[in-house]
């Protein structure tokens, strides 16, 4: 079966969207994290995936509490993977006692491979790799890393899972890459997640399709009601 991760971004409180990353480009959903995320239950996810977007930007965990709440409310039903500004042992922990079973690490972990050992000692780590065409980008993507995807895959022993997203499918709802997430499939010894550029339940029944593949992050798409959680889920198992 491969997992459903419907995807809650925050800022300020607030559930939102950003189109391809950009902060400047920001639709909101909603002011009650906590109720999306169980609705998103209530319909069957068995993960919650949330990126705290303040502390992506600026490293400030404003959001804390938040998380500890939607955590708190999908105990013993869900997990719940968090991303965003996790860039230290610290960091990881302080989420882990919020109630938080995987951490996403992105730019961190590609700067410093070495940090995921650590973090993987006391927590699960998801590593995020998000790409243009094959290239890494970090920093908000606004940085090339200089390092291609497929050589970051092989760089991560201790990494529970990859969170691949293609930056120029993000929030276009256009269908995700399938045959790069193919070959990322192939040559990954841990499982991957797939991230960008779902729009509709077709592009989920083509995700199904990738043998081994690990699961599918949604975000914006189920939003706009294009499909739900539960149809989405249906699919995926």
């Amino acid at each position: 079966m491969i997992d459903l991760y419907p995807a809650i971004d925050i800022r300020g409180g607030q559930v939102v969207r950003l189109r391809q990353g950009d902060y400047n480009d920001e639709t909101v959903y909603g002011d009650d994290p906590v109720a999306v995320a169980q609705s998103f239950v209530d319909q069957g996810a068995r993960w919650v995936h949330m990126v705290d977007l303040d502390a992506a930007k600026t490293g400030e965990p404003t959001n804390r509490s938040v998380i500890a709440r939607v955590a708190t409310a999908i105990n013993g039903v869900a997990r719940l993977q968090v991303g965003g500004g996790v860039r230290s042992v610290v960091d990881a922990l302080v989420l882990k006692d919020a109630g938080v079973s995987r951490v996403v690490m992105g730019s961190a972990a590609v700067a410093q491979p070495g940090i995921v050992n650590e973090v993987a000692d006391v927590v699960d780590v998801a590593v995020g790799l998000d790409h243009r065409d094959g290239d890494v980008a970090v920093h908000g993507w606004t940085q090339q890393s200089g390092q291609s995807l497929d050589e970051l895959l092989l760089a991560f022993p201790r990494a529970s899972v990859f969170v691949i997203t293609d930056i120029s499918r993000d929030g276009m709802l256009q269908g995700p890459d399938v045959e790069g997430l193919r070959h990322a499939v192939s040559i990954s010894p841990i499982p991957v997640i797939a991230s960008g550029g779902v729009g509709t339940l077709d592009h989920v029944r083509t995700l199904a399709s990738i043998a081994g593949l690990g699961g599918v992050i949604a975000g914006k798409a189920i939003y706009e009601k294009r499909f739900s959680v539960r149809e989405a889920v249906e699919v995926l198992s």
